[in-house]
């Protein structure tokens, strides 16, 4: 199986590309806007005429997943154009190259699709997103619906792992940890969600593919927790003395971009159909790091 990976020098991007580079069925290229890998090779979604893309006509991808995404929701809600170009134009444009080679069409999606009034979400609520992030999100998955290509739109949110950048949160801390720099953070004890580790969408992700599946899935871990308690779960796990950690609220914030405070993905759905699949969570992902 030949699969695509659009922004796969990113955090889901990089671990969905690594993982199923390991299995023999599948031949994977991935690509890159900013910043490049030596796994990847430039190409702007946003722009298919772009000279310096990448030709991926002798590759004829079964599979494209599009990972490349502009996930500053702040920064999104005071931009919107280059926030719609990058989410819903890139994914447009992605469609079009899917129909072009008949491929499958994967698009990693968010919570932020929902208001965070009754997390954490199944499949069947209501979509509502409130801010310019989650509308662009959503408005991308309704053009994947409506294309009527085969596709799964996969809703994740709080991802965290390896990656090469080191950017996701966790990984900052770790970081942080690591260099023994002193780490103050201020974090909201009222926007809950389900953090997941990056590696765990790829398998779920094989798992899919494999499996020939279709439609919406939610991806999340057992893990339900705010953004404090995901920190403070980091710093105890290492007993960092030189952090200091701050409870506020959303509110307090007052953060540029509405945030959906009882967010959260649940995976009955997926885990229904894939009964032996076990996700991590951040204490696993935090065991590999004492061992590293």
């Amino acid at each position: 199986m030949n699969v695509l990976i659009v922004g796969a020098s990113g955090l889901v991007g990089g671990n969905c590309q690594a993982y199923l580079t390991q299995f023999a069925e599948y031949t994977v290229h991935g690509t890159h806007l900013s910043y490049g890998t030596p796994a990847s090779v430039y190409f702007n979604s946003c722009d298919l005429a772009d000279p310096k893309n990448a030709e991926f006509t002798g590759f004829a991808p079964d599979v494209i997943v599009h990972c490349g995404a502009l996930t500053f929701v702040d920064y999104c809600e005071s931009n919107q154009e280059e926030s719609y170009l990058k989410t819903v134009t890139s994914t447009a444009n992605l469609l079009a190259l899917s129909s072009q080679h008949k491929s499958k069409f994967v698009y990693l999606s968010t919570d932020y699709v929902f208001d965070g009034q009754q997390g954490p979400y199944t499949e069947e609520q209501l979509v509502n997103p409130i801010c310019v992030y989650g509308a662009h999100k959503l408005a991308a998955e309704r053009l994947v619906i409506d294309s009527g290509l085969p596709h799964l739109i996969l809703r994740i949110t709080n991802v965290y792992g390896n990656e090469l950048r080191g950017k996701n949160f966790v990984a900052r801390i770790l970081n942080q940890i690591a260099a023994q720099e002193p780490i103050s953070l201020v974090l909201p004890i009222d926007q809950y969600a389900t953090p997941i580790n990056a590696l765990d969408v790829a398998k779920a992700l094989k798992s899919l593919l494999d499996g020939d599946k279709q439609g919406i899935y939610h991806l999340g871990s057992t893990d339900y927790m705010n953004r404090y308690q995901l920190a403070d779960r980091v710093v105890r796990k290492f007993a960092y003395a030189a952090a200091t950690l701050t409870q506020t609220t959303t509110a307090a914030l007052a953060q540029p971009a509405p945030r959906p405070l009882n967010g959260g993905l649940m995976s009955h759905k997926f885990l229904s159909e894939f009964p032996d699949f076990r996700f991590s969570n951040i204490d696993d992902y935090l065991t590999t790091k004492t061992h590293a």
